[in-house]
């Protein structure tokens, strides 16, 4: 069996969860099947991936048209694949029409939904329109999807009632803890942390659905000798960056220890700030399972997170973190609440240390790619 993986990012070019799934994802089935890879972005060496860029004629296009044309070109280069697999609206159209062109199955896993992200709309203008049909269009007319979690198997099933329940399949995501594992080297040094303070850390992209302007907001509650490490960049559109500038400035005109790193930092940095801080904070208004605070489990860290979406079947509310719980209606208590269970676990190591064993042994347990890649191939198997 040959399968044809369909995605925007790819190694190096990975910007978030849906391309760690998808490199780890491909790592591990390639030990079980053939495997090719139809992905954007610049040239790759690596055999059996298949690199496509958008149409000349559309290179003012707005991005959304852009993106469609891509899907038009992974089709077209996809044949002697026996199924198509393609992940988020970005390559939907690729998948879908590969699957047409060639009478193969078509799996789509769902790492986000577009209707439940309203708020790209500030991002995409009217290419929100054609990435919610490009989306909607791969969703209902594949002949499997895999949800990354349980919950994002309700979202899917109330974003797009005409998919058959028993077309969605719940396939979790993972971490590969013998890469995701405590690391301490010279990064608190360089940014000038205090290693005798607690600290609480947060990693991710400047997006609406991340909560970062919670987080800051919630912030300005902690204790005065709990350090914030920010690792947050690619801000989506430049009234959130704005917005995030004027909020970490307020912050440090109250108090210091705040440290924002702005550019992507390379997974061993990265690991070095989850296992530097005794708290890993996730306050998300959106999430479907959230890769990071896996990522942050495995280098045993304590986490705090949001009780949206995939979250709660990841953190262990009480034995690997505190899970807080997310109103739309009442954003306050949300971020007041944030910072009283970072306080508590930033001010009490035994417990903050006993969470993060805790973590990494769920995330060993639990989250292996190995049984992933597995589930996914059975997935296959079964249409072909």
């Amino acid at each position: 069996m040959k399968a044809g993986i369909f995605s925007k990012e790819y190694p190096p070019e990975i910007y978030g969860g849906a391309g760690v799934h998808v490199a780890e994802l491909t790592r591990f089935m390639r030990e079980l099947i053939d495997v090719d890879v139809h992905c954007m972005g610049g040239p790759r060496d690596e055999a059996g991936v298949y690199v496509h860029g958008v149409d000349p004629e559309l290179a003012q296009a707005n991005p959304a048209l852009q993106t469609l044309s891509t899907g038009l070109r992974m089709a077209n280069a996809a044949g002697g694949i026996d199924v198509a697999h393609s992940h988020t609206w970005y390559s939907g159209l690729g998948g879908h029409l590969a699957a047409r062109l060639y009478g193969i199955p078509h799996v789509v896993t769902a790492h986000s939904l577009e209707p439940h992200r309203p708020w790209k709309r500030e991002q995409l203008g009217g290419g929100y329109e054609i990435s919610s049909w490009s989306e909607k269009n791969a969703m209902e007319y594949a002949d499997a999807v895999i949800a990354v979690s349980s919950g994002m198997k309700d979202a899917i099933l109330d974003a797009y009632p005409r998919i058959a329940p028993e077309k969605v399949h719940v396939v979790l995501n993972g971490i590969d803890t013998q890469q995701w594992q405590p690391r301490d080297e010279g990064l608190l040094e360089e940014l000038g942390v205090d290693r005798n303070r607690p600290i609480a850390a947060f990693v991710g992209r400047i997006t609406r659905q991340k909560g970062v302007p919670h987080l800051l907001k919630a912030a300005a509650k902690f204790d005065p000798s709990i350090q914030l490490i920010l690792c947050a960049g690619a801000p989506d559109t430049p009234e959130i960056a704005q917005q995030t500038q004027e909020l970490v400035a307020a912050l440090r005109a109250e108090r210091d220890g705040i440290f924002w790193v702005e550019e992507m930092l390379p997974r061993e940095k990265v690991q070095e700030v989850y296992t530097a801080a005794d708290v890993f904070v996730c306050p998300s208004i959106y999430e479907p399972l959230g890769i990071v605070n896996l990522e942050a489990m495995a280098c045993e860290t304590a986490v705090v997170a949001s009780d949206v979406g995939g979250i709660p079947e990841v953190v262990q509310d009480g034995v690997t973190g505190t899970l807080v719980h997310y109103d739309e209606a009442d954003e306050a208590t949300f971020e007041a609440d944030i910072a009283t269970a970072v306080n508590a676990l930033a001010l009490n190591p035994e417990k903050s240390k006993s969470y993060g064993l805790a973590g990494r042994a769920r995330a060993v347990e639990s989250f292996s790619w190995a049984s992933i890649a597995a589930q996914t191939v059975d997935i296959y198997r079964s249409l072909i």
